[in-house]
């Protein structure tokens, strides 16, 4: 008896998984199972009944990629930063952490470079500014309309090394009509004498001053009108300026009002070394109603 029958045999000989190797539909299977493929060989276990497997790693149809056990690691499995083109997903965090502060650098840097800049533009701008100012104030011949003529300080009246000269206007040398009066209130001259009379053409005040350096100077003058403008010409060592000294209404005095005319105007003149001659004189096409009453240097503003 063969392994697996029903006949009578032996404990021993009766194999609990006999049907392990029969034959599909018995002993007659033979050439059913040939004819679905090869024929079974006797011995050989069945290959038709489900076997145990693993967990995970049953197929089902197809031809699919076989999952590992489970607690096993699957020898396909990449994390996704790993795979082809993702190279810049994975990076990109270092990267934009790396920039940032780089971008802050550099933002600071440009705003130091334009703080400085402003500051160097700015002191250059005053500078030239200021340059400018002095050029035109030592171009300019003397206040205009628009000018807001401040009291000029005069030189003190102690001798000093170097001091500028200053001189009462009725101390000056006065011809073609000129006259001292004292008459009208305000003066600032001793005893309050000023020169008058000089609506009179050709009258004049000389003043023979001395300077210890050639070059430019400011010739000061105190004066007064009746609430309108003057002018006289003014001439400097036998040289008339072709632009009159302005002797105008700083004062804005009204008209008539010799006591409230009082007020000062300037003129650059340019003196040798030594004695000069400055004349101030009522000449044809001048505007000669004015009260003189001081004449002082001092240096161009």
């Amino acid at each position: 008896m063969t392994a697996g029958n029903n006949g009578a045999d032996t404990p021993e000989n009766d194999d609990p998984f006999g049907y392990l190797y029969r034959s599909e539909g018995g002993e007659g299977a033979t050439a059913g199972a040939a004819s679905n493929g090869a024929a079974r060989q006797p011995g050989v276990p069945r290959t038709s009944y489900n076997q145990v497997r693993a967990v995970g790693e049953r197929q089902y149809g197809g031809q699919q990629p076989q999952q590992p056990a489970y607690g096993r690691q699957n020898a396909h499995y990449a994390a996704p930063e790993t795979l082809p083109g993702n190279e810049r997903t994975r990076s990109a965090p270092s990267q934009g952490y790396d920039q940032e502060p780089r971008r802050g650098r550099n933002g600071l840097l440009i705003g130091a470079v334009a703080v400085v800049a402003v500051v160097c533009i700015g002191i250059g701008v005053a500078m030239l500014t200021n340059n400018q100012d002095k050029n035109d104030t030592a171009n300019k011949p003397g206040p205009t309309a628009g000018d807001s003529v401040a009291p000029s300080k005069e030189p003190s009246t102690k001798p000093s090394a170097g001091a500028l000269p200053k001189q009462d206007a009725g101390s000056l040398r006065l011809d073609g009509g000129a006259v001292t009066a004292k008459d009208v209130p305000g003066a600032r001259s001793a005893n309050g004498t000023y020169v008058g009379g000089m609506n009179t053409p050709g009258a004049s005040a000389t003043w023979t001053v001395n300077v210890d350096k050639a070059g430019p100077y400011r010739l000061n003058v105190d004066y007064g009108v009746p609430g309108k403008d003057a002018n006289l010409t003014l001439t400097v060592n036998g040289k008339a300026d072709p632009r009159p000294i302005s002797l105008k209404n700083f004062a804005h005095a009204p008209e008539g009002a010799w006591d409230k005319g009082w007020t000062q105007s300037w003129s650059i003149v340019n003196l040798n070394q030594g004695a000069n001659a400055i004349k101030m004189s009522c000449e044809s096409g001048n505007q000669c109603d004015v009260n003189l009453d001081k004449v002082w240097l001092s240096p161009p503003k």
